[in-house]
């Protein structure tokens, strides 16, 4: 069967703002280099209201965010100021260490709003968890925009149906968003090893197995899977080459060495991680 698990949702609450966490799951710990994924919301915001996240830290990892509505303020430890937006892509890559607050801008505070969104994390490879953290925001316009069999595709990173994003990933990978119409038929080949489907709105099936809204279908490798809107719905397609060993996860440090994590909990109790300018506030390390 080419659906190999369905991973289903498990929603969290976090202060009047909904999550759904789909990696890392107790059966599928990584979909190629993707080691954590969150479906945020959809959240609706009155006029004076919104989203809080004060700086934290990362290590080992890359942060993704990915919007379909709304817009998020992002501050990091090297000066990066940036609100991201639909359709454009935030790739923060910590590396030895980087500290960063995500907040509601203030122009849209006071409008209030809807937010909805994708956060994930792919691992970076052993030789690079230690890299130099770095920012890089990518417009729009900036991302390959096309469509296949009438379905519209937004190549984020990575190659995928004969195009490349201009994102720079570590290894390989793919994450598109899909959008399709009712009875629109999508085929993935089998170019990358490790292949995931996850239906953020409507519904839609692989092959004979039928998949909500929520579900994340990790794929059994090899082979062209078809992909089919049972109605208009959007699909998030991500994975790539399988990580070069195991990760250990722990609050939003990702290691392949546990002593490093040992380490990077210590940092953040001791305050030797760079602080985000202009910012204060911090999230307390939580209890182990």
């Amino acid at each position: 069967m080419p659906v190999q698990l369905l991973v289903p949702p498990r929603p969290t609450d976090l202060g009047g703002f909904s999550v759904r966490r789909l990696l890392p799951h107790r059966s599928c710990r990584a979909v190629g280099p993707f080691v954590f994924f969150d479906h945020m919301g959809p959240a609706d915001f009155a006029p004076g209201h919104g989203i809080d996240v004060r700086p934290h830290p990362h290590i080992g990892l890359a942060t993704v965010t990915w919007l379909f509505d709304g817009e998020i303020l992002h501050r990091d430890s090297l000066g990066s100021v940036q609100p991201i937006r639909p359709g454009a892509l935030n790739w923060m890559t910590a590396g030895r260490g980087i500290v960063h607050s995500e907040r509601t801008g203030p122009d849209t505070r006071i409008r209030g709003g809807r937010l909805h969104g994708i956060q994930a994390w792919v691992a970076l490879p052993e030789a690079d968890e230690e890299c130099e953290p770095g920012f890089v925001h990518y417009p729009a316009e900036a991302l390959p925009q096309f469509t296949r069999n009438g379905v519209e595709l937004i190549l984020i990173a990575g190659t995928a149906f004969g195009e490349r994003s201009p994102v720079e990933v570590a290894m390989p990978t793919f994450y598109l968003e899909a959008r399709l119409a009712a009875g629109a038929r999508l085929m993935l080949e089998d170019e990358h090893p490790e292949r995931a489907v996850y239906v953020a709105e409507g519904a839609a099936r692989v092959d004979v197995r039928a998949l909500q809204a929520g579900d994340l279908a990790v794929l059994a490798p090899g082979g062209t899977v078809a992909i089919e809107a049972d109605g208009p719905c959007r699909l998030m397609l991500l994975g790539g080459a399988p990580l070069d060993g195991p990760r250990t996860i722990w609050w939003n440090f990702v290691s392949s060495r546990p002593q490093r994590i040992e380490q990077a909990k210590a940092d953040w109790r001791a305050n030797r991680f760079a602080h985000v300018p202009g910012e204060s506030e911090f999230i307390p390390l939580p209890e182990d």
